[in-house]
């Protein structure tokens, strides 16, 4: 079993996010699914990322690595999209890390953006569909690609499609199969770290 730490994208703790989070329980599994905007959600990508810029990337990033204070060393840390700035932070920089597991967005591992190198032992998966043109389009793959040929074990799994939020289930991107195959290959991966 292990205790996940799973963040939510810019449009907040959805509907589709926890049930998601209820998925990966139901294979036996801890997870966290803490609300980093207080109990507001959003309706496009956009209006999440303009609460973002009020509040401050850094703020609401801290405020996801805030939360691991209060969680035991050990965890698995994941995050959707915007939540993955948290959870490759957590998993870089916190000593324990079990693993990772990166939705949509992934950060490099060298470079400016980067929070140093990805730590020995700690396992990575990183999911997104290979025409998403914020995930191919903005560095994302690039990032991606760059952890999977300098950390032992890494994943990069592409699915076919053209979505960003691809595995929330309440919202209009939602793709069934996509997110299946990789609710499947998450339940596998915390089944092994």
């Amino acid at each position: 079993m292990a205790e996940v730490l799973l963040f939510h994208h810019a449009q907040g703790l959805t509907p589709g996010v926890r049930a998601f989070a209820d998925d990966i329980r139901a294979a036996g599994h801890i997870v966290h699914t803490p609300d980093l905007f207080n109990g507001r959600t959003f309706p496009s990508i956009e209006e999440g990322l303009a609460y973002i810029g009020e509040i401050g990337f850094d703020e609401v990033r801290e405020r996801g690595v805030r939360v691991a204070d209060e969680l035991p060393p050990g965890l698995v840390y994941a995050g959707f999209s915007f939540g993955v700035l948290p959870a490759q932070k957590l998993a870089q920089t916190r000593p324990g890390a079990r693993g990772a597991l990166l939705f949509y967005s992934c950060l490099p591992i060298s470079g400016e953006w980067a929070f140093g190198p990805w730590p020995d032992g700690v396992a990575v998966q990183i999911h997104g569909m290979d025409n998403d043109p914020i995930f191919t389009g903005e560095g994302d793959i690039d990032a991606a690609r760059e952890i999977v040929a300098k950390v032992e074990d890494a994943e990069l799994f592409l699915y076919p499609g053209d979505q960003h939020y691809f595995a929330d289930s309440s919202l209009p991107s939602y793709d069934a199969d996509a997110t299946a195959l990789l609710t499947l290959r998450v339940i596998e991966f915390l089944n092994r770290v």
